[in-house]
């Protein structure tokens, strides 16, 4: 489980990026980083949505990738059969003659996005290796600006961006400054929680299941420990106090967690409050599984954004 106090931007699974998100993802793990792809690739397919993965030379051949993807489903099978999953290689995406040209790149993604809304689908989603910047002799700065530059491609939300950058090929500083440039960044490995602390709680993303349930309870113990009190266990010395979780990036709540969610707010003096933000499928959990019977557990639901 990683930690983070506030921050300006986001940590989000995978499975919740949206349409004309622009987000980055660094890791060491390769194993951990084909499956946040397959995640990627499979939402994508499920979605209508052109599906494009532009790979390092020395990764996976174009069958292993297919095979890893498709994952016995037939769903990336079929996918590039129709054309829907391409498969590319860095070099001939991003230095076709040898050299970067940021504007090069630019038109050729733009025309990428039109080709693909001309094909009938909902929009373009790729994700990109960039070890292949360092490597090419392009400085930090560079990339920088590139990323910046291809902004605009998100605005009307026909366009899902994923760059990874790994940190085995990748300077500790381009990797630092990718992650300043990006408004999201999605998380190492699946089934993993991701908390943010605020001063009254704490942001948690994710999936809260049987890998992480053990995480998830220290967390709701952690948040009892940091309320800003000299004992914060001697609740006749202290007004109430309102505990503030934001679920609404866990992609996934597994009933056990929702229970212990429901007995932490339960476990709270008369006055005190567990206030939780969720989306809907949480909320059907909470409420299904007795919230009502909490008066504790206070249910903010926020709409999920169309993704259709």
């Amino acid at each position: 489980m990683a930690e983070h106090h506030r921050t300006d931007g986001r940590i989000i699974p995978v499975e919740r990026l949206r349409p004309g998100d622009h987000s980055y993802m660094d890791g060491v793990d390769s194993e951990a980083r084909w499956e946040v792809l397959a995640a990627f690739a499979r939402t994508g397919l499920a979605r209508g949505e052109k599906v494009m993965l532009v790979l390092d030379p020395s990764d996976l051949s174009d069958g292993d990738a297919v095979s890893y993807l498709d994952g016995g489903t037939g769903q990336a099978e079929n996918g590039v059969r129709a054309g829907q999953l391409v498969l590319a290689r860095s070099t001939s995406v991003y230095l076709p003659d040898g050299r970067f040209s940021k504007e090069r790149q630019l038109r050729s993604y733009t025309a990428e996005v039109a080709r693909a809304r001309e094909a009938g689908y909902a929009r373009l989603r790729t994700g990109g290796d960039m070890s292949w910047a360092s490597r090419a002799g392009v400085n930090a700065q560079q990339v920088a600006d590139y990323e910046t530059s291809v902004a605009a491609l998100f605005a009307d939300a026909c366009f899902t961006g994923l760059c990874w950058y790994d940190r085995q090929h990748c300077s500790d500083h381009l990797v630092a400054t990718m992650r300043n440039i990006h408004p999201l960044q999605v998380m190492e490995y699946l089934g993993a929680l991701e908390v943010t602390w605020s001063p009254n709680g704490a942001r948690i993303a994710g999936s809260a299941e049987l890998g992480s349930r053990e995480e998830f309870t220290k967390v709701l113990h952690q948040a009892l420990e940091r309320r800003p009190s000299p004992d914060p266990f001697r609740y006749e010395f202290d007004g109430p106090f309102r505990y503030e979780f934001d679920l609404t990036d866990l992609a996934f709540m597994e009933a056990h967690c929702v229970w212990q969610l429901m007995d932490f707010a339960a476990g709270l003096p008369k006055g005190h409050k567990a206030a939780v933000r969720c989306g809907p499928m949480l909320e059907m959990a909470l409420r299904g599984l007795g919230s009502a019977a909490v008066p504790q557990l206070e249910l903010h639901v926020e709409d999920e954004e169309d993704v259709a």
